[in-house]
């Protein structure tokens, strides 16, 4: 039998300056008892699952994200990691990758990394972008970190519009930057058939 590749998949999440910002997001999100059926759930999962282990962490305080404590938790299932793996990162998940790339050296080889709408800094129009994600200037290590670095942002995404994406651009010399037509604004798609085709590719490289 063939071996699975493993994909690693970071969710997205929020991040505020405060306490008081926070409470009072709680207080006033809209409160939906719709079920929603994204594409980094079962979508994901059934195009993938037959040939890759996919490997979903669920990140400490998804609402309230501070980076160090996801990156704690992101380290500790480094032992469980194996070579030529794929990195997928949405959203706040996308620069937390951004971030860390960019700061440590991977203990294993990576094959993919893909950020998915990853903010670039905190001119969000609708969110803070706080608790410690803020990257640094000098992104050489996350240029350098894998085989394959693609960033994909979608034209019609209010959240993270595509001057992030021209932001990383100038920033990364060896990264691909896909802008994508429409994905109903920030990924709110229930299928993602884009990202699955590259990732498929990329097992054929192996």
């Amino acid at each position: 039998m063939e071996e699975k590749t493993q994909i690693l998949f970071i969710h997205g999440g929020m991040t505020f300056k405060s306490k008081k910002d926070y409470l009072n997001f709680l207080k006033t999100r809209e409160i939906s008892i719709e079920d929603y059926d994204s594409w980094s759930s079962n979508y994901f999962n059934k195009k993938l699952s037959s040939n890759f282990q996919i490997i979903k962490p669920r990140f400490p305080l998804k609402d309230n994200a501070k980076y160090l404590e996801w990156k704690i938790h992101f380290e500790r299932h480094f032992p469980f990691i194996e070579d030529n793996i794929i990195l997928v990162g949405f959203s706040l998940g996308g620069i937390f990758l951004a971030k860390y790339l960019s700061e440590n050296k991977f203990p294993k080889k990576i094959l993919s990394t893909y950020l998915v709408a990853p903010p670039y800094d905190n001119t969000l129009s609708e969110e803070d972008l706080a608790g410690g994600f803020k990257l640094k200037s000098d992104l050489s290590l996350l240029d350098e970190s894998s085989k394959n670095l693609h960033l994909l942002f979608s034209e019609d995404d209010k959240i993270v519009p595509l001057v992030h994406a021209k932001k990383y651009e100038k920033k990364l010399k060896t990264a691909k930057i896909h802008t994508l037509k429409n994905k109903n604004g920030h990924f709110r798609v229930s299928e993602f058939p884009e990202l699955i085709n590259m990732i498929k590719t990329d097992k054929k490289e192996l």
